[in-house]
């Protein structure tokens, strides 16, 4: 099967500045407006602060999110994590994330009405040890050739734009510690240009990622994760990803 190049589409300034708003911008500039879904906001940050079972994690745990973007997740789960690998397909998006962990900052603009540009400056969140963070460009379905043993695996909005996801899924517990969080959040958007139609997940995914999981994971909960992406100032991006949180229960 032919390789796609998945990170082509990653790699413009449009995307790394609507990325870098996306994981570090202010409420004011996510949602300049008194109306709108507010709850949406803040999304990579959600994804650990509302899925990671903070309480059963091993001492000295160790993470690894696939997928990673600029890096605000990762960086959440550094917090609670005493290594965190943190893996992306877009040279752009790590170089972006690597900046910031080790300037503490990383200027980037965001788009207003027609031509208007304004600064922004995305900067590492308070509290945390960037020493614990490792950024790397690799693709995730490529990462499966150095079976690890993660206490916490993080694939957010990662699988529809994989080349065959129901292959990902299916080695995720190679990556994986006996009781081991996976956290999958994902939207579904199925594109022909990330993911050939015969590799799509059809119909119900999560019934799908059960009967896919189910050899080594059990699913303990699942909900509706909301995100809201701002393109320019009259423009956004809403949607509502599922989330789903699983315990491995592969045995050592």
């Amino acid at each position: 099967m032919k390789r796609l190049d998945r990170s082509q589409g990653y790699e413009t300034d449009l995307l790394l500045n609507q990325y870098l708003l996306f994981h570090y911008g202010s409420d004011s500039d996510l949602l300049p407006f008194s109306f709108g879904p507010k709850e949406s906001l803040h999304f990579p940050v959600r994804c650990v602060t509302e899925c990671l079972d903070v309480g059963s994690l091993p001492k000295q745990a160790k993470a690894l999110e696939l997928g990673c973007a600029v890096g605000r997740s990762s960086f959440e789960l550094s917090r609670f994590c005493n290594q965190v690998v943190a893996i992306d397909n877009s040279q752009t998006f790590i170089k972006a994330a690597k900046q910031i962990q080790q300037n503490g900052h990383l200027n980037f603009m965001i788009h207003g009405e027609g031509d208007q540009r304004n600064t922004r400056t995305a900067r590492l969140p308070e509290k945390i040890d960037p020493a614990r963070v490792i950024f790397k460009c690799e693709d995730a379905m490529d990462f499966f050739n150095k079976p690890a043993a993660y206490d916490v695996v993080l694939a957010a909005n990662l699988i529809c734009r994989l080349q065959d996801p129901q292959e990902f899924l299916a080695n995720l517990h190679q990556l994986m510690s006996p009781g081991g969080q996976l956290i999958i959040t994902s939207p579904y958007s199925w594109l022909e240009e990330f993911t050939s139609s015969d590799f799509w997940i059809h119909g119900n995914c999560l019934e799908a990622m059960k009967g896919i999981l189910k050899d080594h994971f059990s699913l303990q909960r699942s909900f509706d994760l909301p995100f809201l992406m701002r393109e320019h100032l009259r423009k956004y991006q809403w949607g509502v990803a599922q989330a789903t949180i699983w315990h491995c229960n592969k045995r050592i």
